[in-house]
């Protein structure tokens, strides 16, 4: 997929943020929309069908965590990236983002050139599937369906946002083997892509609850595994 065929809706109240990242990001080929709060950001994202979106957290009318939530909710909508560019670094603030869906959180200020290779890292897996074929998984009662990032436990469809799905690919991929969490965030979130320590935690919590905490074990200091 070329950059020109990618969509990218930018949200943020500020609007130095939205031209300056804006500019950035349309330099390099992109085709961006732009929405200045969470309101506006589900009417677009609705509308135009972007592959990412980065989003403001505090913004007024409706906050970006809400509207991530929205979004990851609507049908069709389930599997765009999402990641929240903003000021507030707290932990908590980041366990709210990823509680809501977003695939990464990235904090302000940034460089745009480091910015845009963030973008490019999130973006890699857009040509890794249209380059793929199609590939079905069966472990136990789980279907893994790669092609359409679809997963059906015990002939009951769920829908999982984009990085769960790939956590829960890459550790069913081997059962029983224990995947190191550096090995985790390279495979899931790729090495050019800064994520908080607590990012892996928060998507096995979010895949216990909706795939079954027994198919998911923790081995202190190392890793997870994915167990029948």
């Amino acid at each position: 997929m070329n950059n020109n065929e990618i969509r990218i809706l930018l949200v943020d109240d500020e609007p130095d943020i939205l031209e300056i990242v804006g500019y950035n990001l349309s330099a390099e080929g992109y085709e961006v929309f732009t929405a200045k709060n969470g309101v506006e950001a589900v009417a677009k994202a609705k509308k135009k069908q972007p592959h990412l979106i980065i989003m403001d957290v505090m913004m007024p009318e409706m906050d970006g965590i809400e509207a991530c939530g929205i979004i990851r909710n609507t049908k069709g909508l389930e599997n765009i990236i999402i990641t929240f560019l903003t000021a507030r670094g707290e932990d908590y603030s980041q366990v709210a983002g990823f509680d809501a869906g977003a695939d990464d959180y990235i904090t302000k200020p940034i460089k745009p050139k480091v910015l845009v290779s963030k973008v490019k890292a999130l973006l890699r897996r857009l040509k890794d599937e249209a380059d793929g074929s199609e590939e079905i998984t069966k472990v136990g009662s789980i279907v893994i369906n790669r092609e359409e990032y679809k997963i059906v436990n015990k002939g009951q469809e769920i829908i999982l946002p984009k990085k769960e799905f790939e956590l829960l690919a890459l550790l069913a991929s081997k059962p029983s083997k224990v995947f190191k969490r550096e090995v985790i965030l390279d495979k899931v979130w790729g090495n050019e892509v800064v994520v908080g320590g607590r990012t892996i935690d928060v998507h096995i919590r979010k895949l216990r609850e909706k795939i079954g905490d027994e198919h998911f074990k923790t081995v202190k200091g190392v890793g997870y595994k994915f167990v029948l």
